[in-house]
């Protein structure tokens, strides 16, 4: 009863510390596979792979969500860089993904003459 309340409930309520990004999917991936994929690890409460809104393909990356902590920790030890149609998968903690999205990119420029820099 508690794991069917919990995939019921709204994207909102994740549990981000128990979720994984995946990422390198190939576009044969569904959600119905990953799940079967991700239950090896532990009991799965939510997949969700975002889709394009204009082709309705996926973009290449995913979220499972588990009932613990320790099974995300799991999953990303066992299930990393394995292959899916001949494709090796990423997986890491969604919260780290999310991170690194929110970050932006650093700059580096050289060669630079400090006297034209300094007019």
């Amino acid at each position: 009863v508690f794991l069917s309340e919990m995939a019921a409930g709204p994207v909102q309520e994740r549990n981000q510390d128990a979720t994984v990004y995946v990422g390198n999917l190939d576009e044969k991936v569904t959600e119905a596979l990953l799940w079967e994929l991700f239950l090896q690890a532990g009991p799965v409460v939510n997949v969700h792979i975002p889709k394009d809104r204009i082709t309705n393909v996926h973009q290449g990356y995913g979220f499972v969500e588990f009932l613990a902590e320790e099974d995300a920790d799991y999953a990303m030890k066992i299930m990393n860089m394995i292959k899916l149609f001949g494709k090796p998968i990423r997986v890491n903690k969604a919260s780290a993904h999310q991170k690194n999205l929110d970050v932006g990119a650093n700059l580096f420029i050289g060669n630079l003459d400090i006297g034209r820099a300094v007019q």
